[in-house]
């Protein structure tokens, strides 16, 4: 395979992932305590000087364009009032628990509402729980003291969907819950709209680097047999 369309393609791979998660990400700019997902890229260089650093072997490297593991950024982000009794805000690390048809899930996403039978409940109807486990009641008031919430330690939180994560809790976490708020989506749509169209021209430049390798080709192809040998 000709090496300038190998790295043209993998680039055009890795611009195609990153506008997938991009994609994804605006979808989510409106989502209380969504955390973005993201690739990073390396190129050849970036992954040389990894490779030489404290006098290790180079290795094998690839030529184009390298996909690394995708992460999700947990940093957490200011939160806003709302006003409304039964929205939440971790300020600070930490999740909310809730009891999913899957087993126990956490979130960051406080928005909650009181279910039929008197339950607090995320948005996809699972209860939320406290500090011990156990569902929470709305009072007869319409509302639950923040002090009732746990906020839950977890350690190798995993994405689940959307909002959700799973992972080992361990005991309670130094965040501190705000009512009346939620905390904002963790995407801001301005950048990502910027990122997007980076991404998309980038992808268009490798899509052009192909048409012109295989013109190219074809051109070199068309020429075979046909030099003068004559002497």
């Amino acid at each position: 395979m000709d090496l300038g369309l190998y790295i043209a393609s993998s680039g055009m791979v890795a611009e195609q992932t990153r506008e997938s998660q991009l994609s994804n990400d605006l979808a989510n700019a409106s989502t209380p305590g969504y955390k973005p997902e993201e690739t990073q890229q390396h190129s050849f260089g970036e992954v040389l000087l990894a490779n030489t650093q404290g006098e290790k072997p180079v290795g094998s490297v690839n030529n184009g364009v390298a996909l690394g593991s995708a992460y999700t950024n947990m940093t957490p982000k200011p939160s806003q009032e709302t006003g409304e009794p039964l929205d939440f805000a971790i300020e600070g690390t930490g999740f909310f628990a809730v009891k999913t048809a899957e087993g126990i899930r956490y979130t960051r996403n406080g928005q909650f509402s009181s279910s039929a039978e008197g339950l607090l409940t995320d948005t996809n109807g699972n209860p939320v729980l406290d500090q011990q486990g156990a569902p929470i009641k709305v009072g007869a008031d319409g509302k639950v003291a923040a002090s009732a919430i746990g906020v839950f330690e977890v350690q190798s939180a995993v994405k689940q969907g959307e909002n959700l994560y799973s992972g080992t809790a361990n005991g309670k976490s130094s965040g501190l819950v705000r009512e009346g708020a939620l905390e904002e989506s963790g995407v801001s749509a301005a950048k990502v709209m910027v990122d997007m169209i980076t991404s998309l021209r980038a992808f268009q430049s490798d899509q052009q680097a192909i048409q012109a390798i295989g013109q190219t080709l074809q051109e070199a192809a068309g020429q075979v047999g046909s030099i003068n040998t004559s002497g």
